[in-house]
């Protein structure tokens, strides 16, 4: 017997299930399900992204529902518009054998006039979006004072996102004695607050440990230098050949930047973020679930609606601002029951937030070190080896065979085997020749003994050169305060400070290297990127030759005059800047990442634009000017 059944739904939802492929239901379904059938009541549902809460609140809402009625009974609120179009979809196919029953999608970007018709053609279930739905009120396009039911999908995102005025406004205008369902993977201040103010008595079900991490999802953590971290990216993918995953990143920048770079190199990848017209983002989620995509690299709020099978890897390239929104990252991945793996590359300023996030989730990271070379050679030979021998034969190839076995038939078996593999195997091995290993010497236990890790104990401070001065109206005193704020560093961390017109230089002890290039090439001061660069004279003196946050050294700024003007702290002759081989590509192409992204497929081919985590045909150039470095953080100034 089907344990649905046991739950009390209808048999048209039995039957929807069965042609679903459901067969046993999640713990918070078990839970939920019976409890709102049964009873008209408020409950709150703590459960982590990927357990089944649409079902859950989802087949009760529809048994629920009088089809005969054109009236608006039920609200479903949720974060973002792929979110509230995939909850959507998943109530029409709930409720295909209920007759009557019309459900429809409210969310921005899409025609509002289209919208209010649907609804005035009688709409049981609307699914919105807070801004959209709000809108829609003021304009007297929908009227909600007469709902039975409310649903609060993924209420600690919706707040995180700010839509807390939204929901206390849309919920004010609700009846008092509706049923609020609010569902949830975290229960922070303010949603408790929004179930205090708008809920009586609400039933709480919670699935696993409130707030904890899914126990299908392992975590793991991998210690580089800052400006390593595109490289450690690289060669995380390389080492899982069939990796399919979701990257986050910070900002939009970042996201469109890291994609871009991904693409140059030859990776299947694409951005998400709110910049893509509807369109775009239709377009990159359909090649991401048809697995034409490998690395879909988003920020966490366009990766709010990803419900998508089988995400075998959840990267964070750069954790997020909020320790909690990890949860909902993580949850991308491990989803129905099936395991997966969170990864973060992070930077030793950045690793007390592991332990943070470690109380949070009440699960433990594992620190790992970036393969080197030589290891992901051994991968990925394996791999085109196993692909080898699973490739099914198609025998129109059988008339060929006579003129392949006539050009190999010196080679022994050993041979023919070694040359084989070695198409592929002498592009990788040449590559990570050319590239040192990137893993930090650092220790896990660094991170468990104390709150700050130690680093190394190099003699002399370290200098620093910036690019903001007296014309941002710093003096050395305002200039200390504000770096000393900006990276969280104490009262003499930071020294000799000289405040030039355009550009300054400072002074750290080298234990504050790492954080200092990661966090300030990462802010904006008044629309201006702060760019930060090592000074050679480690002395505290002005020198003119510097060492930028890579390592190569230059001779000053605008085209060699050390105080001359220059554009966002780069290098005039940065464009004439040397290439060199970098990346597993190809084809290169010109496809931008929201729109063809290519596609990496194991195996030989010669001219084939598309390869899948395993050895294309030739390595790319890849440049080493600013455009092809990895994307720095980005941080808010602090007021």
């Amino acid at each position: 017997m089907n344990k649905f059944e046991q739950l009390g739904l209808s048999e048209s939802l039995l039957r929807a299930i069965l042609d679903l492929g459901f067969e046993n239901p999640t713990e918070v379904q078990e839970k939920a399900i019976p409890l709102l059938l049964a009873q008209d009541t408020d409950m709150v549902a703590l459960a982590q992204t990927g357990t089944g809460k649409t079902a859950a609140f989802g087949f009760p809402l529809i048994q629920k529902i009088d089809a005969d009625n054109r009236n608006t009974q039920a609200l479903i609120l949720s974060p973002t518009r792929e979110l509230c179009l995939q909850i959507t979809n998943e109530i029409k196919n709930y409720s295909k054998y209920e007759k009557g029953i019309n459900v429809v999608a409210i969310y921005g970007g899409a025609s509002i006039t289209e919208q209010a018709r649907e609804i005035k053609r009688g709409a049981q279930i609307i699914v919105a979006t807070p801004g959209r739905m709000q809108d829609m009120i003021n304009r007297g396009l929908v009227n909600i004072k007469n709902i039975d039911f409310c649903v609060l999908d993924e209420a600690d995102e919706m707040l995180n996102m700010g839509f807390y005025e939204d929901i206390v406004s849309i919920l004010s205008d609700t009846p008092d004695e509706k049923s609020t369902w609010l569902f949830s993977a975290t229960m922070p201040q303010e949603v408790a607050r929004i179930a205090k103010q708008f809920m009586s008595e609400p039933l709480e079900i919670t699935v696993g440990t409130k707030n904890s991490g899914s126990a299908t999802v392992s975590h793991e953590f991998y210690l580089v230098n800052a400006r390593d971290r595109y490289e450690a990216l690289k060669r995380l993918a390389d080492a899982n050949p069939d990796i399919f995953s979701v990257v986050f990143c910070r900002t939009k920048r970042d996201t469109q930047a890291v994609a871009e770079k991904l693409i140059e190199d030859g990776y299947s990848a694409a951005a998400l973020h709110g910049d893509l017209s509807q369109a775009q983002r239709d377009g990159v989620m359909k090649s991401f679930r048809g697995r034409q995509i490998q690395m879909l690299v988003a920020t966490d709020v366009a990766a709010r609606g990803i419900d998508v099978d089988n995400i075998t890897h959840v990267v964070n390239y750069q954790l997020p601002d909020e320790i909690e929104t990890y949860n909902h990252r993580s949850g991308r991945t491990g989803r129905a029951g099936k395991l997966g793996t969170s990864i973060v590359i992070v930077t030793k300023s950045e690793l007390r937030k592991i332990s943070s996030i470690e109380r949070i989730i009440k699960q433990k990271f594992e620190e790992k070190t970036i393969p080197s070379g030589i290891e992901i050679c051994e991968i990925q030979l394996l791999h085109l080896a196993t692909k080898i021998k699973d490739t099914e034969v198609d025998h129109e190839i059988d008339s060929y065979l006579p003129a392949i076995t006539n050009v190999l038939e010196d080679l022994t078996k050993e041979e023919l085997i070694k040359k084989m593999v070695s198409v592929e195997f002498n592009r990788f091995i040449n590559y990570y020749k050319k590239n040192r290993d990137i893993s930090s010497q650092s220790s896990g236990n660094e991170r468990r003994d104390s709150d700050s890790a130690p680093r190394e104990n190099n003699s002399g401070a370290t200098r620093y050169f910036v690019n903001i001065g007296s014309r941002d109206n710093f003096d050395w005193m305002s200039l200390k305060d504000f770096l000393k704020e900006t990276l969280d560093l104490g009262r003499d961390d930071v020294f000799k400070v000289d405040v030039k017109e355009g550009f300054s230089f400072f002074n750290t002890d080298p234990e504050h290297t790492d954080k200092v290039m990661d966090i300030l090439n990462g802010v904006e001061l008044e629309g201006r990127k702060i760019n930060v660069e090592i000074s050679k004279n480690d002395g505290g003196g002005r020198s003119n030759s510097r060492r930028d946050h890579n390592g190569r050294s230059g001779g000053g700024f605008g085209g060699g005059r050390p105080g001359g003007e220059r554009s966002g702290g780069f290098r005039s002759d940065r464009g004439a800047a040397p290439r060199r081989e970098g990346g597993f590509r190809s084809d290169r192409g010109s496809a931008a990442p929201s729109d063809r992204p290519a596609r990496r497929e194991g195996g030989f081919s010669s001219d084939r634009p598309k390869r899948e985590g395993g050895f294309s045909e030739r390595a790319p150039r890849r440049s080493d000017s600013p455009r092809s470095e990895a994307p720095r953080a980005r941080r808010p100034r602090k007021d």
